[in-house]
């Protein structure tokens, strides 16, 4: 499976961003997707995740409330919309797939990852 992120960009705070994440190659089998992001000098951590039906969905404490995790499965794609955005958002952004129907915030359990794609909220 490969990953495709993109959307990121510099935003106000309290603005809005939407990032895409396109997959292709081994589509065909369930999968999870999560979102995960790292900020200058932290360690990456868990954001989103989503089941394969997208009807599962997991989010951090911090980002609870503002942002929502979706997929399009036609169309391979899963969405993450961020809404509020606070400049502690700011990072670069990394989707993931794992080949399980078992949700986790593990990033160490997903299989596949994006490139990343930069978030900036200025304050």
């Amino acid at each position: 499976v490969q990953l495709q992120a993109c959307g990121g960009g510099l935003v106000q705070a309290g603005g809005s961003l939407t990032l895409s994440c396109a997959a292709s190659g081994r589509t065909n089998t369930p999968y999870i997707m999560g979102w995960f992001r790292q900020a200058p000098g932290k360690e990456r951590e868990f954001v989103a995740n989503i089941g394969w039906s997208g009807r599962t969905t997991d989010y951090a404490d911090s980002v609870k409330d503002r942002f929502t995790i979706s997929r399009n499965n036609a169309k391979n794609t899963v969405y993450l919309q961020m809404n509020s955005l606070k400049p502690e958002d700011t990072a670069v952004y990394y989707c993931a797939a794992r080949l399980s129907i078992i949700p986790t915030r593990e990033s160490d359990s997903y299989n596949y990852w994006g490139q990343g794609t930069e978030v900036t909220v200025s304050s």
